[in-house]
């Protein structure tokens, strides 16, 4: 599909909203109005009027929309994603739940307009200017409500840790992380733990020197649990003492999965300090797991919870996918009842999202419902079940590609909120990354602006060029010496 624009460069913007509709086709912004497509659309922003066409091969539709405020930026981009979005509702006959919104932190867009405008104006600008379902509204502020306690307890000065274990037991069919499965690369395990262990040290000697201070650490991955109960006691530990921890209000593990998880890892985690573990799923039918690749049995979930019990973590959370291949809403809704059944203190449902770089979308064996059907109603099973059994959602954001525009969401218990997951998702702090993959994120105060310094991908480039990762840090001096 070919969008001809004229009058305007509100390109990004345009190319996304097709994609909401037509996910699976190539989307291709031009000004050349001369290179037709069978089906096309025009957006011609002219003398204060935005004209729509959309030409869907047989018939041609076309809407205008006036513009009261030339200068008002906000509004002339609205109505120009608004012209295309009431033609696509119409030709495709679906509508988004989201509206025309794609942004990944809705929550957050939110909350800025109940700050500046109010939470009356902030409604309405979601519900009738970016035609969001009520539903989804609600959800919005209901999230906002349990994020801002938590947000309220960071400083200008405070920063959380995120480390890096980019090996996986086998990779899922669904995931495009970069993440090395153990059957090809367990050698480098060990010489990446010693060199992690290095970066961590390297690293809270830079915090030290700029007086910091560290809210949470999440060691996540990848698999953390591929490492050994030894590596892990050395890799947390070495967290635990280079760092000063006298103020931490959470540390997390993500076991992820299952069949990684033992007594002596859960042992070794727990006697490092770290008191927050997750155990993920997915699902609990065992036909999905066999068809997304995940190499354990639905018994092995209960097992792993088991044991986190008896090792006597404050929380565990527990992940599921919504729409993945050959689920339903009667297995999803079957998978609820054994989690719920477990009793986490979290549970985070994901929506499906379709990476390009997966095995599922490359070896084209997705047979997911990317309009979002099965996974709606999924979802909305969730939000219907688990304030009954006593969660609240706390974090909420989004992804690119996710079957039918839906969102993913953090459920917890009273008391047991993920600090970490708010306070990566909304930007609050400064995230300082170690290990392959980690992607440190500096956080202007006052201001939302981020700058970034990444650390090598794959394990195999960190461990050849391992000083280069602390030269990078030494970039997390220079920032806070400009901003701070």
């Amino acid at each position: 599909m070919t969008v001809y624009i004229k009058g305007h460069d509100f390109k990004v913007e345009l190319e996304r909203l097709c994609r909401l509709f037509f996910p699976d086709e190539k989307i291709r912004i031009t000004a050349d109005v001369d290179d037709r497509d069978d089906v096309w659309a025009q957006s011609v922003l002219e003398s204060n009027v935005v004209t729509t066409r959309y030409f869907d091969g047989e018939k041609l539709y076309e809407n205008t929309k006036s513009l009261n405020d030339p200068d008002d930026i906000e509004a002339r981009n609205i109505a120009i994603a608004d012209g295309l979005y009431e033609h696509l509702c119409k030709v495709t006959g679906y509508t988004p739940p989201w509206g025309m919104l794609t942004g990944v932190r809705p929550v957050k867009l939110y909350r800025m307009l109940t700050q500046t405008q109010g939470s009356e104006s902030a409604r309405k600008v979601f519900t009738q200017d970016f035609r969001c379902s009520n539903e989804k509204t609600d959800l919005c502020a209901e999230t906002m409500k349990y994020e801002q306690p938590i947000l309220d307890l960071s400083r200008s000065d405070s920063f959380s840790l995120y480390i890096s274990i980019p090996f996986c037991p086998t990779r899922c069919s669904y995931c495009s992380f970069v993440s090395q499965s153990v059957e090809k690369s367990a050698k480098l395990i060990e010489p990446y733990t010693e060199a992690l262990i290095k970066e961590i040290e390297e690293t809270a000697k830079v915090a030290d020197k700029l007086g910091l201070h560290l809210e949470t650490i999440y060691m996540g991955g990848g698999t953390p649990t591929t490492l050994s109960a030894e590596q892990l006691e050395r890799v947390l530990s070495a967290a635990a003492s280079s760092f000063d921890v006298s103020a931490l209000r959470e540390f997390t593990v993500e076991a992820g999965r299952p069949d990684t998880v033992t007594v002596e890892k859960l042992e070794a985690i727990k006697r490092a300090g770290a008191d927050r573990i997750s155990i993920n799923p997915q699902t609990l039918n065992q036909q999905v797991l066999d068809n997304i690749g995940r190499k354990h049995s639905v018994r092995q979930v209960y097992d792993a919870m088991d044991m986190a019990k008896k090792v006597g973590f404050k929380c565990v959370n527990m992940d599921l996918i919504a729409g993945l291949p050959g689920d339903t809403p009667e297995s999803f809704s079957a998978t609820l009842d054994g989690v719920l059944s477990m009793d986490p203190g979290n549970i985070t449902v994901h929506t499906l999202s379709m990476k390009r770089a997966s095995t599922m979308v490359s070896g084209q064996k997705a047979q997911g419902d990317r309009t979002g059907g099965d996974a709606s109603l999924m979802l909305d099973e969730c939000t219907r079940r688990f304030p009954r059994c006593g969660y609240h959602p706390y974090y909420l954001y989004r992804q690119t590609r996710m079957v039918g525009n839906l969102e993913n969401v953090g459920w917890a218990k009273d008391g047991l909120d993920g600090l970490y997951n708010v306070y990566i998702m909304d930007e609050t702090h400064t995230i300082l990354a170690v290990g392959a993959g980690g992607v440190t994120k500096l956080r202007q105060p006052g201001v939302n602006n981020i700058d970034r310094i990444y650390n090598y991908k794959f394990p195999y480039e960190y461990l050849s060029d391992f000083d280069e990762m602390i030269t990078r840090k030494k970039g997390v001096i220079r920032f806070y010496e400009e901003f701070c």
